[in-house]
């Protein structure tokens, strides 16, 4: 019996709903290319042309504008009108800011690391694993008196204390893979070999703490420590630094008794 209704032919094809959502894979498509546009910036490329972000980034020119425009439309990116170059925006300021004041480790090794500060009169540093390299969030110079609440900064992972006291206590795997992203050389005295650095890792590991002797910046020694979470896990790391006059190797055995107690305290604390 005919309904009345019209029968929906062959080839009709069902109507899209209007407003759909941006599938899964686009969205983390569009996310790792922001990321990518983002990761062009560096202390040392502080100010950057379209051109020289497409070069960077490997996106076709009109992609990286495309990009930039619509960061820069989001408080990402700041434009230098005058010049059309771009840096990272103010947002990306506030961003860390909230980070680092939701971070537990941030919150509770604050005390420990001015405390150190005073104990050894030497710089402090208070490191985070990202996964690829040590993300410095705290600073202490007891010299300078109280530090601000942000501060960010990456430090190689392969020559810095805080980044060898982590990476020494990854597993295998991570290493392996993070030696093969390269290892840069900084100073004279970096280490670049893969078998150099394993060997170095697997003493950091028996003795409890790293050493940096100017690996990273000529003239400093720098002593670091591991900082675990609650499973064990090595994800952080503090460090003293010091001219290498100041923190003489004499004395390395009993700074690093400190620095590895003020570590301790902190995976306590946490």
């Amino acid at each position: 019996m005919d309904t009345g209704s019209p029968r929906p032919s062959s080839t009709d094809k069902p109507e899209r709903p209007s407003g759909r959502a941006q599938p899964a894979d686009d969205t983390n498509k569009s996310i790792a290319k922001i990321i990518r546009i983002l990761e062009c910036f560096s202390t040392t490329h502080r100010s950057l042309s379209v051109a020289e972000i497409s070069e960077r980034s490997g996106y076709p020119r009109s992609t990286a504008h495309r990009l930039c425009a619509s960061l820069r439309e989001g408080g990402l990116l700041d434009q230098e009108r005058q010049r059309d170059r771009y840096r990272l925006g103010l947002k990306l300021f506030q961003f860390g800011n909230i980070a680092l004041s939701n971070m537990d480790l941030h919150r509770e090794a604050r005390p420990f690391i001015e405390q150190l500060g005073r104990l050894t009169g030497q710089l402090v540093h208070l490191a985070v694993f990202d996964g690829h390299q040590a993300i410095v969030i705290h600073r202490s110079d007891p010299a300078a008196g109280p530090t601000p609440l942000t501060f960010i900064e990456t430090a190689p992972i392969h020559c810095t204390s805080v980044g060898k006291a982590i990476l020494a206590f990854q597993p295998p795997d991570i290493v392996d893979k993070l030696i093969g992203n390269g290892l840069p050389r900084y100073t004279d005295t970096t280490i670049t070999d893969e078998d150099a650095l394993k060997a170095d890792l697997a003493a950091i590991h028996a003795r409890g703490y790293s050493l940096d002797e100017g690996e990273h910046q000529p003239g400093l020694r720098c002593i670091g420590a591991p900082i675990h979470n609650h499973d064990g896990r090595v994800f952080a790391a503090v460090s003293i630094s010091g001219p290498a006059w100041k923190v003489p190797a004499t004395e390395t055995d009993n700074l690093a008794r400190i620095v590895k107690h003020t570590a301790n305290q902190i995976s306590a604390a946490l």
